[in-house]
């Protein structure tokens, strides 16, 4: 099963017809698709599924028809023990972006954590989860699959929050300022503070 989210919405994406219960299934083909994006873009459905009996396949599927974004990020923690956000689109967020042809994903999290942010010193401890979400990209519905690594860094100079990607802030946020922060971020973001 896989978890998209649109519009903070889930559209789920599953071999299992039983897990279908609570909202409307869709057919894994480009129109079923569609509708089922709209249907949660206006709010109109409050969970969509898109069935599709062979687990394996599905996401391949998915981005035949739904072009894919491939894109890396990190959670970052400082000797301090605090975690590194971002402020874009009047929500915090943590950083990432987009891969770049030929680089690993390992290194792409890294680079985009530098960027935007400009905190140096980074090393990956361990990778934490892959989270999806649909995101209009010049108005064409294009899924994001961002894969996020737990970082730590002994860096303690000035944040520099990467202007031209729109970051605004750039913060270390201990637990209380980090669960004020998840008020107003995004549900993906929110999945990688509550563990499984």
């Amino acid at each position: 099963m896989y978890k998209v989210f649109v519009n903070e919405l889930p559209l789920i994406l599953t071999n299992k017809l039983s897990e279908t219960a609570n909202g409307e299934y869709f057919l894994l083909n480009q129109e079923s698709i569609q509708s089922a994006i709209k249907a949660l873009k206006k709010k109109k459905l409050e969970e969509a599924y898109i069935y599709h009996p062979n687990h394996e396949e599905i996401l391949k599927k998915f981005t035949k028809e739904i072009p894919l974004i491939v894109a890396a990020g990190g959670v970052v923690t400082n000797d301090e023990g605090k975690v590194l956000f971002i402020y874009r689109n009047d929500k915090w967020d943590l950083p990432k972006g987009k891969l770049d042809k030929g680089e690993s994903i390992e290194d792409c999290a890294i680079r985009e954590v530098m960027e935007e942010t400009g905190v140096k010193n980074l090393r990956i401890e361990n990778f934490l989860r892959t989270t999806y979400h649909i995101f209009g990209n010049n108005g064409v519905p294009t899924l994001k699959q961002v894969h996020w690594y737990a970082m730590k860094t002994d860096y303690s100079g000035k944040l520099k929050p990467q202007k031209k990607e729109g970051i605004v802030k750039v913060k270390w946020k201990g637990p209380k300022k980090i669960k004020e922060a998840l008020q107003n971020s995004y549900v993906n973001i929110k999945i990688l503070f509550e563990g499984d």
